[in-house]
């Protein structure tokens, strides 16, 4: 049975993407079969892995019960995708009002056993789609950049969370909070890292020790539509990323 992570800030800009695609194709390569579900409308994970997003089946005609998850998922070199378009931002207004939120984890449970892990990227919003993944998901992972306007979002997805634990479903939790985009040598990265630090322990989750550097290394590597470990493994940030899915792992054999 698949462990489904869902990645999730309601605030953009803070890697969440780049997080989704480096944590499926790292998983992928420590030789686990992996699904990445893009929930985002925007379709930046599936335009930074070359899939089709425009000619095939996405996720939108999945949440409409169009077709199946096997049918929507393409196989990449990377990793395996169900894809996302612009056609998703209308599905809140299209999906059936009962059970709304239950409809992504009904249409992936055929395939939860074909996968060790699935990925799932999010919108920046705390909205339907957001709340799908949350109703799949056994793990929320929160990239956060060291800013005070990211830090604050958090209680609001924090808050999130707890209301979907209490109607639509019990397991999900925060596995950990990621700082993306970091620089230590400035001393306001350092004083928002103590904030960041600060909230994860109201919320009662865990700040991982890993964290992520700002390189152009992933926008070449997304521009090439490939992961940052198969185009520049030796980068500092593919070295990040490294660690904190070694990080995670660990944290999840605990």
């Amino acid at each position: 049975m698949a462990k489904v992570i869902a990645i999730a800030n309601q605030k953009g800009g803070v890697a969440k993407t780049t997080t989704s695609g480096a944590l499926a194709a790292g998983l992928k390569k420590k030789g686990f079969n992996v699904l990445a579900v893009d929930v985002d409308p925007q379709g930046n994970l599936s335009d930074s892995v070359g899939a089709d997003n425009q000619h095939e089946v996405t996720v939108y005609e999945l949440l409409k019960m169009e077709t199946t998850a096997k049918e929507a998922i393409q196989k990449m070199d990377m990793f395996d995708i169900i894809p996302a378009n612009i056609m998703l931002a209308g599905a809140e207004q299209e999906i059936a009002q009962i059970g709304k939120e239950q409809r992504l984890k009904e249409m992936l449970a055929p395939i939860m056993c074909d996968y060790d892990y699935i990925v799932i990227d999010t919108p920046p919003a705390l909205g339907l789609m957001t709340i799908n993944a949350f109703t799949v998901a056994d793990d929320v992972i929160v990239p956060t950049t060291a800013g005070i306007f990211a830090a604050n979002g958090i209680g609001q997805l924090y808050d999130t969370i707890k209301n979907v634990q209490r109607y639509c479903n019990k397991k999900v939790k925060i596995a950990g909070i990621l700082l993306t985009k970091y620089n230590p040598r400035t001393i306001n990265n350092r004083d928002m890292k103590e904030l960041t630090e600060q909230l994860a322990q109201y919320m009662d989750a865990p700040m991982y020790q890993t964290t992520i550097r700002s390189s152009v290394v992933v926008e070449e590597a997304q521009t090439r539509k490939t992961d940052i470990f198969s185009y520049k493994a030796d980068a500092a940030v593919a070295g990040d990323y490294a660690a904190f899915i070694e990080e995670y792992l660990k944290g999840e054999n605990k």
